[in-house]
This record gives C-alpha cells, sequence and structure tokens, in this order.
C-alpha cells in the first residue's frame, strides 16, 4: 500500500490525547477537504509502496509504543488495510483508526474507531472541478455507515468533528439525529479548526464554552501545541 509516513509521536487528538503512539498515515483519500491539514496524502497523494510485512516491521522498531493509529488521508481505501490491522492486533497493539467513516468497517480488526464526519465546512473551493466538488459533498456524510462502526460490540468509537464557527454545531446536532442512536454527548468531540496556535486559540475561546454549554467534550490539538503544524508529529 501507499505510505506517505511512519513516526512515533504523542496522539494529538480526541479521548487518546498525549498517550505515545506509532502513526501510519496511508496516502490516497476520496475526499478533497478545503482545510485539509495533509494534503500529501490526500490533494496530491505521495508516499513509498510497502508491504504489510514491511509496515509491521517499521512499527516494531519502536519498542516502547503500545498505541498504533492508522490514519490518511483514507487509510479504508487501502485494499491491505485489513490484513495489516489484523497483523498489528495479533501483535498486542491498541489500534486506532482514523477515518471519515464513509467506508464500511466490514469486520476490520479496531479497539478505537475514530470518525470524523465532514462538514459542509469542508468543501472544496474552486481550486477543484466541480465534478470533485460534487463527489465530496454527495460522499462526505454516509450515517449508515457511520452507524456501522458506531454498533460493532468489540470495538471503542469517538465522533470528532472540525468547528469553524458556532452555526457548525446546529449542523452537527441535525447529523446526530440523523443517526438514531443515543450518542453519549462525551463521545462528541469538537475541535477547532485551524494549523496555527492563534488560529486554534481565537477559536477555542467560544468553542470551550460552547460545549460547556451542551455537554460535548473540546477536543485539543496537542501536536499543534507542541510541534506545530509539520510532518511527524
Amino acid at each position: 500500500m501507499l505510505i506517505s509516513e511512519i513516526f512515533y509521536s504523542l496522539q494529538g487528538e480526541g479521548e487518546l490525547t498525549g498517550v505515545p503512539s506509532v502513526f501510519v498515515r496511508t496516502s490516497g483519500c476520496n475526499l478533497r477537504c478545503n482545510w485539509c491539514d495533509t494534503p500529501y496524502a490526500s490533494w496530491k497523494p505521495e508516499g513509498t509502496q510497502m508491504t504489510v510485512a514491511e509496515i509491521v516491521a517499521a512499527v516494531r522498531a519502536y519498542g516502547a509504543a503500545k498505541h498504533v493509529v492508522l490514519t490518511g488521508g483514507e487509510p479504508m481505501l487501502a485494499k491491505e488495510m485489513p490484513a495489516l490491522a489484523g497483523e498489528l492486533k495479533k501483535l498486542g497493539y491498541h489500534l486506532t483508526i482514523e477515518t471519515a467513516a464513509t467506508i464500511a468497517p466490514d469486520g476490520i480488526a479496531c479497539d478505537l474507531a475514530s470518525m470524523s464526519p465532514k462538514l459542509s465546512n469542508s468543501a472544496p473551493d474552486d481550486r477543484l472541478s466541480d465534478a470533485w466538488r460534487e463527489k465530496h459533498e454527495a460522499l462526505r456524510w454516509q450515517p449508515a455507515i457511520v452507524r456501522a462502526w458506531i454498533d460493532r460490540p468489540q470495538q471503542d468509537f469517538q465522533l470528532k468533528f472540525v468547528v469553524a464557527q458556532e452555526s457548525d454545531v446546529a449542523e452537527i446536532e441535525r447529523m446526530l439525529a440523523e443517526l438514531e442512536r443515543p450518542i453519549p454527548s462525551a463521545k462528541v468531540l469538537l475541535m477547532p479548526e485551524g494549523t496555527s496556535l492563534e488560529k486554534l486559540r481565537d477559536r477555542a475561546a467560544w468553542l470551550g464554552e460552547l460545549c460547556k454549554a451542551r455537554g460535548y467534550r473540546y477536543a485539543h490539538r496537542l501536536h499543534v501545541e507542541l510541534y506545530g503544524n509539520k510532518r511527524g508529529t
């Protein structure tokens, strides 16, 4: 599969923020989010072809690691992803899959499904063709697939939304209602959109208060705080 990067860092987002983890970033995505912070794995996919065995060996080189994050791009696009997840699970790793939840799980090994359904604020601008913009809009929200991930008894889940403005929360709540599932508010993580500390802190001022009022979890971006917006972090 095409691998953009493999690195060891601290989980920067979600319920496992701060946990040392090996990140396996696949290259390739079926969406084109306008604010994407990893364009080298989505808008312009680049990387190296690696076998499952080569990826597992690279992960095992980080001897202290107990957690692995399969991310992208969209990792579920890779045909070999179920085989990779299965091998890593056999070795005892805790597996997080970071996905936009547009592709069904179909039995893949996973401990934490970290789903990030895309809001209308993700729509690509005129850098892309009308065909790509239409594809993105048609694909970005797949409630039946999100339900399929949520309903798996062998794993935990979180729903992580990128918030750019206060009105985004009304859209999030409409999406949650469409799921027709009793989603605990603590499983709904609201993350400010931005790749700089200045922008994140500006949005945190009102987003934190909104989370307090609605009972949702505020999702910090620890890796940006510690390392800035750069690869390998």
